[in-house]
């Protein structure tokens, strides 16, 4: 899993500003993307076209200064977002007039690149627009995200390199009141309209809250920079910026963090919903099928989608049995699973020797994908636990995005609670979704892309991230992973895994399948320990839709794959094919497989031309020897 942009406006879709005091840089992009359509007829549409994604991308930087750090653009580190209803409502105005101004340029005299790009820019704005009768905004917070995770992750990887970067942090520090109040304010709104998120959901979510409001500041993840200084901060600004990081958190940050959980522990949670599924929402039927779509990037309704995971579980499950039988085990595909749970064997001892094996395996596959890639990004990774105040309800583990421009490492977040519950042999798998060659390689592969405007570095389309991710779990067996049959059987465990969701997520968010019976239908088809189980469900119900992307993505990419081999017989190149995947960054599915498509038709064209040319030479010959 890709954690998710720590910045609540996606690229292109909903900006955040005040409407009230609208900073100076934001409104000046605000009235120049507001003039933009009266600039037809001067300059080339190319040029335009590239103006337009210019603004767009300072408007954004601007507008979302938590995205801003997160990609690495500079001189927006001590802001927050402001989340007030007023700049929500000026984020849907903005979509509007974003349309408009893509509208103004004229497609048809744009060069091909510049089309898909146009056409990515005017598919995100115009699914936007689509989602605005449904009120996302009211949905903050949840086990797996909301302001006790993101402003410690945000803080944790802002630039602290000099006195300026800190003062930066400080000013954050500060800022965190506001940005608590705002998400109150948000939540107790969607209280009052029946929009929250299941309440047996929730149940952990005031002892995140609680954890952060450790005695010590210096202790505090939001406070790591100020317990070590680099070297370019002068040792007589060190005891200052302590001092004012220590205040501001006992002043600011602390009771910031204690108003938030005496509101959850006594005014939100209690009054959640009980019932879980996206439908039971207000307008929650249709809002569900926009989710499907949007994540998938596919036309399938719920059902279709259902349907495709009953048959993907019955495929994998004969899998699983033959590999079952072929080791030799005497029992049932219960009494397996149970072995796999429960035998020692399968689990280590202590939180260091798990991320040791993790990074034990990324070593292995690192020297391999030369034979599956002939490109391989310049950004490092490195394996982390995931931090201690959000791992009883966080998944295995994510992928966090690295960033060339901010000098941060990408990171397969690794969870070390509850070591019974992560098994050595769903590891191989694991490492190969979230780092390489899944997440990291693929984003990182993105973010190096030249020759497009800036936001097509950073585009995210869940089924294709999470389709490659899943897809990159299969190279595994082409690269030397999964010898042990147990390992393999991780691997068709986590495929299995994704095939459940597709049934589980539609079951509970549409067909009125309860909490326990997509736990026990999980439990019936799988190996997944209990806890990881219980975690996978309450993510779904939180999340709907979300995980639907992986399964359906990755039947595409392995569509495509089977094509193009069909097609090009010998002359496919696996190390071609996975370049030409990830050569445009993250598209929809359908320009993936026309993208696919073509290159197909251009390999099978260049491999004929030299051919033909032969045979026209040896007709010549031939036709010049004959009397």
């Amino acid at each position: 899993m890709k954690k998710p942009i720590l910045a609540l406006a996606a690229l292109l879709l909903t900006a955040t500003l005040a409407g009230a005091a609208v900073p100076p840089d934001v409104a000046g992009y605000a009235r120049k993307i507001e003039q933009f359509s009266a600039t037809q007829g001067q300059g080339s549409e190319s040029d335009r076209l590239r103006t337009l994604f210019d603004l767009l991308w300072e408007f954004q930087m601007h507008a979302s200064p938590e995205y801003a750090t997160f990609v690495g653009y500079p001189g927006l580190n001590d802001r927050w977002s402001d989340l007030s209803p007023e700049s929500i409502e000026f984020g849907r105005r903005i979509d509007h007039v974003i349309e408009g101004a893509l509208a103004s340029v004229d497609r048809a005299k744009l060069k091909a690149s510049e089309q898909v790009n146009y056409d990515l820019a005017l598919r995100r704005v115009r699914e936007a627009i689509e989602g605005e009768p449904f009120h996302g905004e009211y949905l903050v917070i949840n086990q797996v995200g909301g302001p006790q995770q993101s402003i410690p992750q945000l803080l944790s990887i802002t630039p602290a390199r000099n006195v300026k970067d800190y003062e930066d942090l400080l000013a954050r520090l500060r800022g965190v009141p506001r940005v608590i109040d705002q998400n109150i304010a948000l939540l107790d709104r969607g209280l009052r309209e029946g929009i929250t998120p299941p309440r047996v959901t929730l149940r952990d979510v005031p002892g995140q809250v609680e954890s952060l409001l450790v005695d010590d500041p210096l202790k505090s993840p939001m406070l790591k920079a100020f317990q070590k200084f680099p070297e370019t901060v002068p040792t007589a600004d060190r005891e200052r910026l302590t001092r004012e990081a220590v205040a501001a958190f006992k002043d600011q940050v602390a009771p910031a963090f204690r108003k938030l959980h005496g509101y959850l522990a006594n005014t939100y949670v209690p009054a959640s919903r009980e019932s879980i599924a996206m439908g039971d929402l207000p307008n929650g039927k249709a809002w569900y099928a926009y989710q499907a779509r949007v994540s998938t990037t596919t036309d399938l309704t719920p059902e279709q989608i259902h349907q495709i995971g009953l048959a993907e579980v019955k495929r994998i499950r004969k899998e699983m049995d033959a590999l079952i039988a072929s080791i030799g085990f005497q029992g049932s595909f219960e009494d397996f699973c149970k072995f796999l749970r429960t035998d020692p064997r399968f689990f280590y001892d202590n939180p260091e020797d798990l991320l040791t094996g993790f990074r034990d395996i990324a070593k292995r596959i690192d020297p391999e994908l030369v034979k599956l890639f002939g490109k391989l990004p310049r950004l490092p990774y490195g394996v982390i636990p995931v931090p201690a105040y959000a791992e009883k309800s966080q998944t295995t583990a994510y992928y966090e995005d690295g960033s060339l421009a901010a000098g941060r490492p990408g990171e397969l977040n690794a969870n070390t609670y509850d070591l019974k519950s992560r098994p050595k042999w769903e590891m191989e798998a694991l490492t190969s979704h979230e780092a390489v060659p899944g997440h990291h390689l693929q984003i990182s592969l993105a973010q190096e892309l030249e020759g497009v405007p800036e936001w097509r570095k950073h585009d995210d389309y869940t089924a294709f991230v999470e389709g490659w991710a899943l897809y990159a779990e299969s190279l595994g067996s082409e690269i030397g992973l999964y010898q042990d049959p147990y390992s393999r059987f991780g691997q068709l465990t986590y495929q299995m895994w994704r095939a459940i969701r597709l049934v589980v997520d539609t079951g509970m968010h549409v067909k009125g399948w309860t909490r326990q019976q997509a736990i026990d239908y999980f439990r019936a088809n799988s190996a997944k320990t209990e806890h990881d189980i219980e975690v996978e469900i309450d993510r779904y119900i939180v999340w709907p839709g979300q995980a639907l992307a992986y399964k359906i993505g990755e039947l595409k990419i392995q569509e495509l794959r089977a094509y193009a081999q069909r097609e090009l017989g010998p002359g496919f190149d696996v190390r071609a094919f996975h370049d030409h995947v990830l050569g445009n960054g993250a598209v929809p599915l359908d320009l993936l497989e026309k993208n696919v498509k073509a290159w197909v038709a251009e390999t099978k064209t260049a491999a004929e031309t030299p051919a033909r040319r032969e045979a026209a030479g040896a007709a010549a010959g031939a036709g010049a020897s004959n009397p």
